[in-house]
């Protein structure tokens, strides 16, 4: 099961690996053709059928993000999707994140960072990066103006004026090495707004400060962590390869390994009742079951799931590499 996880994530990242020329700007130079990530993304009844990466709410509406630059909205809690009005990118997309109803945040490959004001119907461009050769796995707003976004190679984003200027923050170098350059995978917060970045090697980092500044946290684990989430009585989970879970109650000054149920790999982590919902690989589901571990579930047909929302009726939304499923 690591090396299937590890060939997943190879995947996700081998898109933006790919040299695309250019500037990195929201339009290309007088006479030069934009690069083709930075291309109006094509709208196609077959969007229902793109792989998903990330998802949430804006407000009772679903809102998730893929391939191609494809954007699904539901507001009918998960049951039909229709494909984004507008969105000026073919980038994947990887992460999306809402401050309300109307005001969202979507990062992908190609550094971009796009905009929505109207609930997802239509996106702007606020950053793009086609040199750096650094994508965006997750973005987190606490509110309109509030801003972060992490990515590849300890990239740390930050807008405080709803994303019309980024900036980027130096990270201090993690235990036992010279310089910051571990991926950071997963962006969440914590209910008391303690922010946190789930991390390559078993690191997982938090801020106190709405991400001024940042502390690692080691966990003891070594892989990958790609997910992470606060279940509403405050405890913290991270997962990631082979099907971990580090569970922590003090606010991620310990963490403790709990059974996950299942050895794929975990992808995204979502707060529900009772606790946490989780998703993975070979159609793998996680549920904290109240005693600190959790009840594990596989889908027969073992399709890649890739993100999960809890929709306003609290049903869960499974997103995978073949679009949107069925409420369950």
């Amino acid at each position: 099961m690591q090396k299937r996880d590890l060939r997943n994530l190879i995947g996700l990242l081998a898109a933006a690996a790919v040299t695309l020329g250019g500037q990195a700007s929201a339009a290309a130079p007088q006479g030069q053709a934009p690069a083709p990530q930075l291309m109006l993304a094509v709208r196609t009844p077959s969007a229902a059928t793109a792989a998903m990466l990330g998802a949430t709410r804006a407000g009772n509406r679903i809102v998730a993000v893929g391939e191609h630059g494809v954007v699904l909205l539901s507001d009918d809690n998960g049951r039909h999707f229709r494909q984004a009005q507008s969105v000026p990118v073919r980038a994947m997309l990887t992460s999306v994140s809402f401050a309300d109803e109307k005001n969202g945040w979507a990062v992908g490959h190609a550094g971009v960072i796009l905009h929505t004001g109207d609930g997802g119907e239509t996106w702007t461009l606020q950053r793009s990066d086609t040199e750096a050769d650094q994508p965006l796995f997750s973005v987190l707003f606490s509110d309109r103006n509030h801003g972060l976004a992490v990515g590849l190679w300890s990239l740390l984003l930050e807008t405080d004026d709803g994303g019309h200027t980024w900036r980027q923050r130096e990270l201090p170098a993690p235990p036992g090495a010279t310089k910051a350059d571990r991926n950071l995978f997963r962006l969440f917060a914590a209910p008391d707004g303690k922010l946190f970045i789930a991390a390559e090697q078993g690191l997982v980092l938090r801020s106190t400060d709405q991400g001024k500044s940042w502390r690692y946290l080691p966990t003891g684990y070594k892989g990958s962590l790609w997910a992470g989430a606060a279940g509403p009585d405050g405890a913290l989970y991270v997962a990631g390869m082979c099907g971990t879970v580090y569970r922590s109650g003090d606010g991620g000054d310990s963490w403790r390994q709990v059974p996950s149920g299942t050895h794929s790999g975990l992808t995204d982590l979502v707060a529900a009742q009772g606790g946490v919902a989780g998703v993975g690989m070979e159609g793998a589901s996680v549920r904290s079951n109240g005693t600190e571990g959790m009840a594990a579930a596989t889908r027969p047909d073992r399709v890649d799931l890739n993100a999960v929302v809890l929709a306003a009726d609290g049903k869960l939304i499974d997103f995978s590499s073949r679009g949107p499923l069925a409420p369950r």
